[in-house]
């Protein structure tokens, strides 16, 4: 358990199990269950009825089973009785006369309570109600195992002492399968930590389907799922069971082995639960549904007197969180994603009854990839592509190698391109104002941001045209952009897209959806340094002024963005997640300088985004007043610093 930062180290174990071996399959879950606490884990699960094997069939009406394996729990308690880690595993119980299939939840040699299974399959190749009686079959609070007097029943939930957070809910195979799972209930009464015992066989196409069903169970009560499938050590009479062993945390896969495995195995991995408790609290129809829940029972237990310090995250920690890594899934998402600005600049140009479009080009990502997107929504639309105004407006630091880009992805696209050059107008303003124009302060900068903005304008009132905003969510987060000037549009289309993400926009459309010219420019704007060029270029021609020298890597603020507004998480976290991301590419000096200017620039320019113009929100996070972003203009980041 790392407190500090609010994650939870759990494990799915896959024993060697043989049907009616309870002794070797004890040795077999104690070697585990050592590994797994060695490696700091937290919580483990095991299959279900691992004890004795899922497929004893009638075998479970022997006593002689039932006797050896509450002996073998006793073993087992008298192996775990130093370790810190809650283990769970499943073992035929009886009870007022009756046998329950149940998950057994036990701690530094002790019994913490015992959950029984509530839905039984009984059709097709499963035969459990001939042996097993349904959790709804007894009122029983508690049951004595092992000379013990413990808690016993479904609405059992299991919390540690010192670490809030870690409260762990169980079920067993079917349950999850069933319209209303029992650890639904589990997670509405607070727990974080979802455990299913499994037994599910194999067929073809299966693994799929169990893995998806975890990952949207995880996702439904924003929780981590710990699954852990019975291995292929059981009989082969009729079925196969693989062993499949799953981690997930609110829909996306931590962890998950390879099944078929003739050894034991297990999986680790580190659920953040203080990202799931922040997930709830801005959940208002998770709030609502808890409201309504019957209540559990907690289970309380000691946390370790010292949390053992476990090096590295057993997790992975993209570098690029708005990307996808693979890039079939990453080309798919660019694809989904320019379908939705294209469609919602569609539906504003039809709505307005406007047939025309102005947007400024300067070379650069963002405006390229706005006049992509411009043109396919004209093909959404159905409208003419003469009805797209692009406009390049060189200044004082407009390079031949940008302007010439802007030229050639016009051609490319077929679509008309007027130049109107901003140098004479600029420097009569400078004059107006009583600036000398030697200075390049902000003002010199900002006069040029802002008379594009006034052509872009006045350009749409003379054509009754739409003007399209090109500025990207990263620039938003940082206040990147000039107020009323390139801040302003009648439609931001690139407003709900990451710098790092626009990069890859740009890539797929070059690589799927271009002619050779329109490619050709494209792929020199990607590798075109970014900037505002509102200084001069250098000796040579080249850009002088390059943003990221200035306000950081996009890269790292992009990581800073993601976790920061839909993870919630902390300065500290934050930096110490940096840190392991991108450890080989940023020292740890470099990373707290970038994240420290990361938040005096998100909260110093809020007031932008406070009267930001309407654009499609595309992915998690979007910081529109009227979308996902509520701040006041003039808050302390003190608090974060």
């Amino acid at each position: 358990m790392n407190e500090r930062f609010g994650y939870c180290r759990v494990g799915a174990a896959v024993p060697v199990v043989r049907p009616g071996a309870v002794n070797a399959n004890i040795a077999s879950m104690a070697a585990l269950a050592k590994k797994a606490s060695e490696a700091g884990a937290d919580v483990l699960v095991f299959p279900e009825l691992c004890v004795t094997g899922y497929t004893c069939a009638d075998l479970f009406f022997q006593p002689a089973l039932l006797d050896a394996s509450e002996k073998g729990l006793e073993v087992f308690l008298k192996k775990i009785w130093q370790f810190d880690t809650v283990f769970i595993l499943g073992m035929p119980v009886r009870l007022d006369g009756l046998l329950f299939n149940c998950a057994v939840v036990c701690r530094q040699g002790n019994i913490l309570g015992v959950v029984p299974k509530t839905h039984l399959p009984n059709t097709r190749e499963f035969y459990e109600k001939r042996w097993f009686s349904s959790a709804v079959c007894t009122q029983a609070k508690t049951i004595r195992l092992c000379a013990e007097e413990v808690p016993f029943g479904t609405d059992l939930i299991f919390q540690s002492v010192g670490v809030s957070d870690c409260c762990v809910g169980v079920e067993i195979c079917e349950d999850l399968w069933s319209p209303i799972p029992p650890c639904t209930r589990q997670a509405l009464n607070g727990a974080t930590v979802l455990c299913n015992l499994s037994a599910s066989n194999e067929l073809v196409g299966k693994h799929e389907y169990r893995r998806e069903l975890v990952s949207q169970q995880s996702a439904r009560c924003l929780a981590a799922y710990v699954y852990a499938g019975a291995g292929p050590g059981e009989s082969s009479t009729d079925l196969v069971f693989g062993g499949h062993a799953l981690i997930a945390e609110n829909g996306r896969m931590l962890a998950e082995n390879r099944r078929f495995e003739r050894e034991a195995n297990l999986v680790l991995a580190d659920v953040d639960l203080a990202f799931l408790k922040f997930e709830r609290r801005q959940n208002a129809t998770y709030a609502q549904c808890a409201a309504l829940a019957e209540p559990a029972r907690r289970i309380v237990y000691d946390a370790a007197d010292e949390v053992p310090t476990c090096n590295g995250l057993m997790r992975t920690i993209d570098r690029h969180p708005f990307v996808p890594a693979d890039e079939a899934a990453r080309n798919s998402r660019c694809e989904e994603i320019f379908a939705i600005q294209s469609s919602g600049l569609a539906t504003r140009l039809l709505h307005a009854e406007c047939r025309q479009a102005v947007v400024g080009l300067s070379g650069g990502l963002d405006s390229a990839l706005a006049l992509l997107v411009i043109c396919e929504a004209f093909e959404r639309a159905g409208l003419d592509r003469a009805g797209i105004h692009a406009i390049t407006m060189p200044g004082f630091g407009t390079t031949e190698r940008t302007l010439g880009n802007t030229i050639r992805l016009c051609g490319g696209l077929g679509v008309p391109l007027e130049r109107i050059d901003i140098t004479a107008a600029c420097r009569q303003h400078l004059s107006d104002i009583g600036h000398s124009g030697e200075t390049h302060d902000v003002a010199y900068e900002n006069t040029q941001a802002r008379e594009r903005t006034q052509i872009l304008m006045n350009k749409a009132n003379m054509l009754g045209a739409l003007v399209v905003g090109t500025g990207d969510l990263s620039e938003l987060a940082l206040g990147w952009c000039t107020y009323n000037g390139d801040q302003m549009s009648m439609y931001g289309v690139n407003s709900g897209v990451p710098k790092t993400l626009v990069r890859y926009l740009v890539q797929w459309v070059a690589e799927h959806r271009s002619n050779e010219l329109t490619s050709a420019a494209l792929t020199d704007i990607l590798a075109t340094p970014v900037s505002p060029e509102l200084l001069p270029a250098d000796k040579e021609g080249r850009i002088a002024q390059k943003t990221e020298e200035v306000i950081g890597p996009y890269e790292l603020h992009d990581f800073f963005l993601y976790h920061f507004v839909r993870c919630g998480a902390p300065y500290e976290k934050i930096r110490f997640l940096a840190e392991t991301a991108f450890k080989q590419s940023y020292t740890a000096a470099a990373i707290d300088r970038w994240l420290k200017l990361f938040f005096k620039r998100f909260f110093s320019q809020q007031f932008k985004r406070s009267c930001m113009p309407d654009g499609p929100k595309v992915g998690s996070i979007n910081l529109s007043p009227r979308g996902d972003w509520r701040m006041p203009s003039d808050a302390s980041p003190e608090v974060w610093l």
